[in-house]
């Protein structure tokens, strides 16, 4: 029975391009963790939690086609956690049933309600600023403070976009949505497309480029594509982040806008006791400060302190709508999308 589950594994991963198909049934002492985290990104906080706890870990990734492949094993899984990189993915697995609710006390000890399931089935283990980056040589940080005033007409021809389909730019939506209204919301997305100097294009790290080279002033990006070029062997890209800053938004408001990375426990994991132990591990000091030191990420657990890169971006105010409330927004929020072009 296993040699047949493990070869029809085997053909599912080769028709979903996913790598590392050959993950098996953990042991007792070992915990199967399917990600959209590349591994480079994981293996450091991984390590660490083996050397803990003795725990060793398994890691299929693939930026897409896991949910699918969970589906696809069923009660055969042999995932037993999901590590993702954003709310919209987190909430696939949950509306698909294929998380399960988690009994812990240090999760939610550790994590503030905003950031995690009302259910418990997912939680959040890093926080990602949707930010403005400007160009410092153009743009004084005081000439604008809400993410509301990039409608404003001197900013016409002088903002750079990534498409407002993607999730990173569909979630700030949501979050204008919630505060605002969705008639509101269209208005803004109507006026930001307006402002455009370029049609929606490329990815977060391309419009920090393009405020480089002068085809705009300013654009929406998240905090840590900064803090990677900055950190970047490649010496174009340093100078790209070395050519702009970073402005909080809705600082006197309701707080500049926070997307996650997070993840959950399999519904039908086998080794949920040791699942459990990765979460747990994922939320305390340790794994927090690796989340900023290493991805330039802001920690979930208010009792860390931030690295000493974030620190340097400066403190600032979130906005602590539920992230739950956020996903339930995204249809929404895509529909606006669509009508305005952006």
């Amino acid at each position: 029975m296993f040699r047949s589950f493990l070869f029809g594994s085997l053909v599912l991963g080769a028709l979903l391009g996913l790598e590392g198909t050959r993950i098996c049934l953990a042991s007792g002492l070992e915990v199967n963790i399917y990600s959209h985290r590349q591994p480079f990104l994981i293996n450091p906080f991984l390590e660490e939690f083996t050397n803990e706890t003795g725990v060793k870990t398994n890691v299929l990734y693939s930026k897409t086609g896991l949910a699918a492949r969970i589906q696809a094993e069923g009660k055969n899984t042999p995932a037993d956690v999901v590590l993702t990189v954003d709310i919209a993915r987190l909430m696939s697995y949950a509306n698909k049933k294929l998380l399960a609710p988690v009994d812990s006390e240090i999760l939610l000890s550790n994590i503030p309600k905003y950031l995690r399931a009302s259910d418990n089935t997912w939680f959040a283990f890093s926080k990602r600023a949707r930010v403005v980056a400007i160009a410092r040589d153009r743009v004084e940080p005081s000439e604008l403070g809400r993410i509301e005033d990039l409608t404003a007409k001197k900013w016409k021809g002088r903002i750079c976009s990534r498409p407002g389909s993607h999730v990173y730019n569909r979630s700030l939506l949501a979050s204008i949505i919630n505060a605002n209204g969705a008639a509101a919301a269209e208005t803004w997305a109507e006026g930001l497309v307006a402002n455009l100097a370029r049609r929606p294009q490329g990815n977060d790290r391309a419009q920090i480029k393009a405020i480089h080279s002068g085809e705009c002033d300013l654009s929406i990006v998240n905090n840590y594509y900064y803090g990677k070029l900055l950190s970047s062997k490649v010496a174009n890209q340093r100078e790209w982040a070395k050519s702009v800053r970073l402005v909080f938004m809705n600082q006197s408001g309701r707080g500049n806008h926070v997307n996650i990375s997070g993840g959950g426990v399999v519904r039908y994991s086998k080794n949920k006791e040791n699942a459990i132990k990765l979460l747990e591990f994922l939320t305390g000091e340790f794994a927090q400060k690796l989340y900023g030191k290493i991805n330039y990420e802001y920690p979930v657990n208010p009792n860390v302190g931030l690295s000493s890169a974030l620190s340097t971006w400066g403190v600032f105010k979130e906005d602590t709508v539920s992230i739950e409330k956020i996903a339930e927004l995204a249809r929404e929020s895509q529909k606006i999308i669509d009508r305005s072009g952006w």
